[in-house]
């Protein structure tokens, strides 16, 4: 049994996957009930391809918002057709949990509100998925290491009837003040002040959710601790700009569902889950890493960061820049190393197998005897040429002859235990 310490994204997204792949779940939370604002708001291509293979993504594309342009003062600074063209969404959060909770009631799960974990002793396998103040990760002793990178930092989503292009961000720019407006579905907008300021191009209707912060830069300085893991915001905060938290989350949940599902069926031993924290941790250092300078010059307010951002703007219409910008905001290029990525493009996502959701066998089917007796459920593609196995979150896990496949299995895998039938739900 598996228990999930959080009923976000990222704890929702885990408990589907664990299910998926026919593992015992139960997910807590300590909280009365499911949240009702928007909170994060980007859902990148990676996060929508990892609730797709969930089954979980349904209408959300429907109901998104698509942006095409950045304009500061009404002035178009930039066209982000290019990330129209990539899939990025606007979409509330909230929205995203809905599906989440939706797909694990099908798949037999109630979350259990009002139920706080109250030590990290005596369970089979337990997950901090419960946000940046985690209670899991306090209680296991894991340092939460970085830093504060603005304070007093103020988001609130609001009705208003503003005139202005919902199709954009907007930027307002007034000497060292700054304010910057995206749209939301159902007519809302999400205002991001720095320094808790309250400038608005104009009256609001009504405020629908509201709340100060500091923005932190910080990572788990370990993601498992013997049988407690940790995911998501519970290992790793940092700046909303650019969107990249929930997605961030939604990875590091598909990344662990399918190594702890090996080892709980006893298909693998417990040594595989340190791939999870090998693979994820440089993902979420990268994303602290741009995120936390891009902030500090994009919404601090004064003079030098106003000066900074009359440089930046320019740099942004550049097609190489651009390019640069999908490739990051998509994840869709992330790129492990490792065990589990072995061979010619090994740990690259395998864009023909990105939706499946299972293990993939492409190749002679003289290799799927051997890789569904390890890994349970395998679909399997005629291909000529060197065998590939494809990894549920659609990476490359090896490329070779498929006499060597059973070689590498054991290998990666370690002596497993006596495995239980898997049941694909």
């Amino acid at each position: 049994m598996v228990t999930i310490a959080g009923a976000g994204p990222t704890g929702l997204a885990l408990a589907c996957g664990l299910r998926q792949f026919g593992v015992d779940v139960r997910i807590v939370d300590a909280a009365s009930g499911p949240a009702t604002t928007s909170r994060a708001l980007g859902l990148q291509p990676r996060g929508a391809e990892v609730l797709a293979r969930l089954g979980a993504l349904g209408d959300l594309p429907d109901k998104a918002i698509r942006l095409r342009s950045l304009r500061i003062n009404g002035a178009v600074a930039l066209d982000m057709g290019f990330l129209r063209d990539a899939g990025q969404l606007i979409v509330s959060q909230a929205w995203v949990e809905e599906r989440l909770r939706d797909r694990l009631s099908a798949l037999g799960v109630q979350i259990e509100w009002n139920t706080p974990v109250a030590s990290v002793s005596g369970w089979d396998w337990l997950v901090g998925c419960d946000g940046a103040h985690s209670a899991v990760r306090k209680m296991a002793g894991i340092a939460f290491e970085g830093e504060s990178v603005m304070e007093n930092f103020l988001l609130r989503d609001v009705h208003a009837r503003w005139d202005l292009d919902r199709e954009s961000i907007h930027v307002l720019l007034d000497g060292p003040r700054m304010t910057t407006l995206f749209p939301l579905p159902s007519d809302i907008w999400r205002v991001m002040s720095p320094d808790g300021g309250r400038w608005t191009p104009g009256p609001i209707d009504s405020v629908v959710w509201e709340s100060a912060f500091r923005i932190h830069r910080r990572q788990a300085a370990a993601y498992r601790r013997g049988n407690v893991l940790l995911a998501g915001d519970s290992a790793h905060i940092h700046s909303p700009l650019g969107g990249q938290g929930m997605n961030t989350g939604l990875g590091d949940a598909e990344n662990l569902a399918w190594k702890l599902a090996l080892v709980v069926q006893g298909r693998a031993a417990p040594a595989l889950l340190d791939t999870y924290e090998a693979e994820r941790r440089p993902v979420a250092a990268r994303v602290l890493a741009t995120t936390t300078p891009a902030t500090r010059v994009a919404m601090r307010p004064g003079l030098v960061s106003g000066a900074l951002r009359d440089l930046m703007w320019p740099l942004l219409t550049l097609p190489v820049v651009q390019r640069r910008l999908v490739r990051a905001a998509s994840q869709l290029d992330v790129r492990y190393s490792g065990p589990l990525a072995v061979g010619r493009r090994g740990g690259q996502r395998v864009p023909a197998f990105a939706r499946v959701g299972r293990w993939v066998l492409a190749g002679p089917a003289t290799g799927l005897e051997v890789a569904r007796e390890r890994l349970g459920d395998v679909v399997h593609h005629e291909r000529a040429g060197d065998t590939l196995l494809v990894r549920p979150d659609g990476h490359l896990a090896w490329r070779g002859p498929s006499e060597r496949l059973s070689a590498w299995l054991n290998e990666v895998l370690g002596v497993p235990a006596t495995p239980r039938p898997t049941t694909r739900s």
